[in-house]
């Protein structure tokens, strides 16, 4: 149940910023596509897993099943996630996202416990300046999204999501792997706030 009295019951992300659009949520908006659409040493699908995962870190579910059906729209394995958020270094996810899954998961949990040995571990994994640089905006995002989300009360809309991961996954994983390519400088969630009326065309 949303907090909001003057909001629906089942209170949507889209609800909320409808409500109070002049709060800066069409630059919130261009800001999410150009750390998670806009070219990057880091696919869609791999800049998505890192949003799902920071959200089940924090147990936002709204963000949880939103991105992970990003993810795996974008060809990240349903696998992916199984024990991922107990132990990334077992998890079915490529090694040189170990590294890049651990950092996001201290810079969530216990980012005063960062060292530079966690940021060389990314370097070493084969990995760029701008690579952490996204990995920590990524993170950073997706922690002041799932409070957003979290101390708004919205619906985490299991039915929803559920029905569309099981769509996504009756794609085969290449094909939904070639989107990453594709969707490059997609403009999405602009668009998603043109739909709602906050953005101009």
């Amino acid at each position: 149940m949303g907090f909001f009295p003057s909001l629906p019951d089942k209170t949507n992300l889209s609800d909320v910023l409808k409500a109070w659009p002049e709060k800066g949520v069409e630059e919130l908006l261009k800001y999410h596509d150009a750390i998670l659409r806009d070219p990057s040493p880091l696919s869609i699908a791999e800049r998505e897993l890192i949003s799902a995962f920071v959200s089940g870190l924090n147990k936002c579910e709204f963000c949880y099943n939103a991105h992970t059906l990003y993810a795996e729209t974008y060809g990240i394995d349903q696998s992916a996630f199984d024990g991922l958020l107990d132990d990334v270094n077992s998890a079915n996810i490529p090694d040189n996202m170990k590294p890049v899954l651990s950092y996001v998961k201290k810079l969530t949990l216990e980012p005063k416990s960062l060292t530079q040995d966690d940021a060389d571990a990314i370097f070493n994994a084969g990995w760029n300046e701008e690579a952490l640089h996204d990995i920590v905006a990524v993170t950073a995002i997706f922690n002041f999204m799932n409070r957003i989300i979290m101390g708004s009360g919205i619906d985490p809309f299991h039915e929803e999501y559920a029905a569309k991961l099981a769509s996504v996954r009756k794609r085969p994983l290449e094909k939904r792997a070639a989107l990453n390519e594709k969707h490059i400088g997609n403009k999405h969630y602009e668009k998603y706030g043109i739909s709602l009326g906050i953005i101009k065309e």
